[in-house]
């Protein structure tokens, strides 16, 4: 092995030894190696998912590992409970990307994966040497996936951005604005977990692409155009046409029954619940079991277009009539008029349902389910969150070992 890949971060001799897989891996990306260059949630989010589906992400971590493992409290001083499911099924290299011995280590590993996901800056990607066109020279079909927050074509290329700026760069602050009375954020990572989405679609269609023509590409995910398309689904709404169209007195842009303050959980007579009488139909059906005169017969919901234009009115009489029953007897009604209705779940119900496993080093966690299910080729949890730097050694003899055998069959 060249000597600058050997001066590479190693944990010392005290830490436990590399959690060993307890099955087989599986899923559908079984054999595809994956660099992870990325941080905090957006970026680990995407990976997770590519792992989970069988991927083999070796996530590279400078000193001190990233951000998402000191993100709240977690059972171990490198393990929050959030990292605790974000890493599973990665491997961790710690590499110090500042020195040449970590820049060419970083090269030896980009050289045998199928795809590198950076979520760095464009500037500093280059300056590390690990920008797309210095790493694809290394592996020709690389898929390469940027992600950072504006557009690589626009001024804003390099500026940093957080989940916070890009909702108030991509019109979520204007829309909690418009329902709320003042501007505000969705109190989620919302555009964190949606770029991460997209990254994981991107890059899966980017394989499916290399697999038909043998090439690899550039991929872009830019969080402000991603998230902006992503909320614009509904929101273009009448604005979207030349010219813009609208309902009297409100704005074209928005979609005016998910904008509506009034569109929130409903008190019955022991708990919460969440009736959607989406249909004309539905509101009759609400009304009419509460005695409403008329019921069959309100212009409100004359039509779908009438129960769109009235959501605030039907909502609140919706929320009054809601306090006659218990939850379990809406349920029950809703379950045989073919309403959607749901009991409203805490985040601790969520957590609760979760099932257990057992980390080797901090113990018993819960695991948040993957994203999809696969018939043929189900994922499965076959690797625990790993320790900063836990697989290094592995890793790069590895990758050594592969770049040799490529080097016998070229």
């Amino acid at each position: 092995m060249d000597a600058a890949v050997v001066e590479v971060n190693v944990r010392s001799d005290d830490t436990p030894a590399p959690h060993r897989d307890p099955s087989a891996v599986t899923g559908p990306l079984r054999g595809i190696r994956i660099l992870d260059l990325t941080r905090v949630i957006m970026g680990p989010l995407a990976t997770q998912i590519l792992a989970d589906q069988g991927a083999d992400v070796i996530l590279v971590e400078a000193n001190g590992g990233d951000t998402n493992r000191v993100m709240g409290p977690g059972p171990h001083p490198e393990l929050s409970g959030i990292a605790l499911n974000l890493l599973r099924n990665k491997r961790s290299v710690d590499l110090d990307l500042k020195t040449p011995a970590g820049i060419a280590a970083a090269h030896r590993l980009a050289a045998t994966c199928d795809v590198v996901i950076a979520t760095m800056r464009p500037a500093a990607l280059e300056r590390l040497q690990l920008d797309y066109a210095t790493l694809s020279a290394l592996k020709p079909d690389l898929i390469y996936c940027q992600a950072q927050g504006f557009p690589l074509d626009t001024s804003r290329a390099n500026d940093p951005a957080y989940d916070d700026i890009i909702q108030a760069a991509s019109g979520v602050s204007d829309m909690m604005e418009r329902v709320w009375g003042q501007p505000a954020l969705l109190p989620t990572v919302f555009t964190d977990k949606v770029c991460g989405l997209v990254i994981a679609q991107a890059v899966t269609a980017a394989l499916v692409h290399r697999e038909r023509t043998g090439e690899g590409q550039h991929v872009e995910v830019a969080m402000q155009e991603a998230t902006a398309a992503f909320m614009l689904t509904e929101h273009g709404s009448g604005a979207i046409q030349e010219p813009p169209v609208a309902y009297p007195g409100v704005p074209a842009a928005g979609y005016p029954r998910v904008m509506s303050a009034e569109r929130r959980p409903h008190v019955t007579k022991d708990g919460q619940i969440h009736l959607f009488p989406y249909l004309p139909k539905h509101y009759a059906a609400i009304f009419a079991a509460a005695g409403v005169d008329g019921a069959d017969r309100d212009p409100r919901y004359a039509d779908q277009r009438a129960a769109l234009r009235n959501s605030d009115s039907l909502y609140r009489d919706i929320r009054a009539i809601a306090t006659t029953r218990t939850t379990d007897e809406w349920l029950k009604f809703c379950g045989s008029a073919g309403i959607p209705a749901t009991r409203v779940a805490t985040l601790q119900d969520l957590v609760d349902d979760l099932p257990l496993a057992t980390h080797p080093v901090s113990g018993p966690y819960r695991v948040i389910p993957q994203m999809a299910r696969f018939s043929r080729t189900p994922g499965t949890l076959h690797r625990h969150a790993p320790l900063i730097g836990e697989h290094t050694r592995d890793a790069l003899d590895e990758a050594e070992t592969l770049t040799q055998r490529s080097e016998v069959r070229g």
